[in-house]
């Protein structure tokens, strides 16, 4: 990573909307890419015209990448040579990020295709060896005092653009190694992200996905795609029978997936020694200044208050009209006569629509995305799963999905949209060091999207069948969000924590570790939602534990997003405009106090709180409609 670079979830429906959700087919999960029309692919050619055009850009960065080399030693001399060093990693990152880009988005394209994967590989290598050529650099920084860097910033202005990094240096001087030591970390890294890339290309390119027959005698093969769509089935035979092929799939690799677990817990273990840090967790936060008090606090908060996510889940049994909820169920349309389905048009619209309340520069912004094909929609054979955001600085931002036409489908499109606006509005307002933002705020971007989709549909619905439905998936996308992510978070930190203390992580050990949380969150013994032991594995298909305590900030980011969106949709006075502060700030400032100025104090419980209140008000709509139609 760059050195000194900080980087980085009351309107009436038409009527003739309404009468065809219904009966709009969905996507199939998969289709040939050749047969997608163009408006719904990626143009790739918006950053290179060609493979040959990307290169000679990869060469040329390269050779580039050499220059860097002549200021070493002088950082100090002068605020001209100061300036000067960090103007040319400037430039040299961003030649970096439109050929890493490239290289890994045309990848994820198609996982199999063994040139793409090779173009991947060979750009982590040369970033890599970028990373080590420059990684005399924080080190020199760290060397002055803040003195020397106020001396500096007051002779050249041109420094300000830096004035971020150059802080946060001095910051975290204390786990800033010499430069050898540094050069040694800096190569490091590519043997580091090895778990994860083998886990990218055993799970989506090479699992032996199994075949499951389906009870109207269609037989589909359990990719992540397919599993992802057909475990909302509304037959729980089906639901049953694709739960189990799949996770016994995962259990026939658990000794695999075991070791690339372990090997990734380790390499952030080794990180965290190497740079004198207390824990992986202390080093993961301190990245972006988070106290370790707030992940703590949000798992404590969640166990306090998972009677109500058993409230939920009881309200779904009683949806289901199931005697013994079962972690299967939990996907299934909670109100069986509304399956509401939607083409991708539809889907754009909506997003666009549920986003007026930010005015009109924003959703002329978003419309952007969808007239000038940044966004790859469908899933594809060999296409990465699940769906992503990326920004390329000099380009625009860019979208994968894999769209199927559930409404799960338009909340993700405006999801990765939130993320998109918000690379957008920061490229725009930032110069390239602090354009680039915290995971900690990202997910609010994203988050805030779906509160305002949701918001919409819940205004739009007056029917009560369709109403119920809408605010069961409210409360859904929370136990996904807030409830869920946490659990993960719980999971990441006690197998870095057993890591640490010296014990082995086998894939025995992780499902024993995974067991316990799950079945506590879920109230297994106290027989509020049946979890089999298959579905204990389930720990090997998450990608976002190789993201080193990623996911966290899902739910802190549900709970920021949740107080912030109901204050624009409130009409509060300035909270629009703060909001897309927040967002045009990008990286400024760190992402606790961005937060606390746009409205939302993440060191206190009150976003919390909140949060947890208007999940039981929604609950107590929920109970009113089944008891008026139990009438």
């Amino acid at each position: 990573m760059n050195p000194t670079k900080r980087k980085l979830t009351n309107i009436i429906l038409a009527a003739a909307l309404i009468t065809t959700l219904n009966v709009i087919p969905a996507i199939s999960e998969t289709q040939d890419r050749s047969q997608i029309p163009d408006k719904y692919k990626w143009d790739l050619t918006d950053i290179f015209k060609s493979d040959r055009q990307w290169q000679k850009a990869k060469d040329k960065f390269a050779a580039d990448s050499e220059q860097i080399l002549q200021h070493k030693g002088k950082l100090a001399r002068s605020a001209a040579d100061l300036l000067a060093c960090l103007k040319l990693d400037t430039e040299l990152s961003r030649q970096r990020d439109k050929t890493s880009n490239y290289a890994s988005m045309k990848a994820d394209q198609d996982t199999s295709n063994a040139k793409y994967l090779a173009a991947k590989q060979e750009m982590a290598q040369i970033a890599t060896d970028y990373y080590s050529k420059a990684s005399f650099i924080t080190p020199e920084i760290a060397a002055m005092d803040k003195q020397k860097i106020d001396t500096f910033l007051a002779a050249e202005p041109a420094l300000k653009d830096y004035k971020m990094d150059l802080y946060d240096i001095l910051r975290t001087k204390a786990h800033t190694r010499s430069e050898s030591e540094e050069k040694i970390l800096s190569q490091a890294s590519l043997m580091a992200r090895a778990p994860g890339s083998i886990f990218s290309i055993l799970t989506d390119a090479e699992l032996p996905y199994p075949e499951v027959t389906l009870v109207d005698g269609t037989t589909v093969t359990l990719d992540r795609s397919a599993y992802a769509k057909h475990r909302a089935s509304a037959s729980r035979n089906d639901r049953r029978a694709v739960f189990n092929a799949f996770w016994s799939t995962f259990e026939n690799f658990k000794l695999t997936y075991g070791a690339q677990l372990y090997g990734n817990v380790q390499s952030h273990i080794f990180y965290a020694r190497a740079r004198n840090y207390d824990s992986s967790l202390h080093r993961a936060l301190d990245r972006n200044n988070i106290p370790t008090d707030v992940y703590h606090a949000l798992i404590e908060n969640v166990n306090n208050n998972l009677p109500t996510l058993h409230r939920y889940l009881k309200l779904k049994q009683r949806m289901l009209g199931v005697k013994t909820l079962e972690y299967s169920d939990l996907y299934a349309p909670a109100v069986k006569s509304v399956d509401l389905n939607y083409t991708f048009d539809q889907a754009r619209d909506l997003v666009l629509s549920a986003a007026k309340p930010l005015g009109p520069e924003y959703t002329a912004a978003a419309k952007k995305a969808f007239d000038n094909r940044w966004i790859d929609v469908y899933p594809t054979p060999h296409k990465r799963s699940g769906a992503y955001a990326e920004n390329i600085y000099d380009i625009h931002p860019y979208m994968l999905l894999n769209f199927n036409g559930k409404y799960d489908d338009v909340s993700t499109l405006a999801h990765e949209l939130g993320h998109n606006m918000h690379s957008y509005y920061a490229t725009k307002t930032q110069p390239y060091p602090t354009a680039g933002y915290a995971t900690f705020v990202a997910e609010v971007a994203s988050t805030f999207n779906e509160a305002l989709l949701i918001d919409k549909m819940l205004n739009e619905i007056k029917d009560d069948q369709t109403r119920l439905s809408f605010l069961a998936d409210y409360i859904e996308n929370a136990r996904l969000t807030m409830f869920r992510q946490t659990q993960f978070a719980e999971f990441e930190l006690k197998i870095h924590e057993t890591a640490e203390s010296g014990t082995p992580l086998t894939g025995d050990k992780l499902t024993e570790i995974y067991a316990e949380i799950i079945k506590r969150y879920y109230g297994h013994d106290e027989g509020i939602c049946h979890i089999d032991d298959l579905y204990t594995y389930e720990w090997a298909y998450i990608p976002h534990f190789y993201y080193n305590f990623y996911v966290y900030q899902y739910a802190t980011s549900f709970t920021a997003s949740t107080a912030l969106a109901q204050a624009v949709l409130d009409k509060e006075p300035h909270a629009a405009e703060k909001y897309l502060d927040l967002l045009s700030a990008g990286g400024s400032n760190y992402p606790i106090d961005l937060l606390k100025k746009a409205g939302a104090d993440m060191t206190t419980p009150k976003p919390f709180d909140k949060t947890i209140k208007t999940l039981n008000k929604v609950m107590d709509q929920i109970e009113a409609l089944l008891d008026k139609k139990k009438k």
